[in-house]
């Protein structure tokens, strides 16, 4: 089923509520006025509430993508991609996305 693309104004967060920016988001395809996001990209957590003795959510990179859609030969993230945060092992969430551009 097709799923909003993912975007660089998305709000995305771990699993603990640290929001989650890409790195490195494909200037070549905007969204909603915003570069979309491949599976190319970083993603840094900052703001994860974890203490110690527990890590917290620092890094994450997602492991699965769009298997239609790519920008410069690398599939796009959309909705339903999933990720794995560094050290937890924990996901992202997707709260807020745009609707408009779905993919596959």
């Amino acid at each position: 089923m097709p799923e909003p693309l993912l975007h660089q104004g998305a709000a995305i967060t771990c699993a603990h509520a640290g929001p989650a920016v890409p790195t490195l988001p494909s200037s070549r395809v905007l969204v909603a006025g915003q570069p979309v996001v491949t599976q190319a990209a970083a993603w840094t957590v900052a703001g994860c509430p974890l203490t110690p003795p527990a890590s917290p959510c620092v890094t994450a990179s997602f492991r699965t993508a769009a298997t239609r859609v790519r920008v410069g030969r690398t599939p796009v993230l959309l909705a339903d991609s999933q990720a794995t945060c560094t050290p937890t092992g924990t996901g992202l969430l997707p709260l807020v996305v745009q609707p408009r551009v779905v993919g596959r």
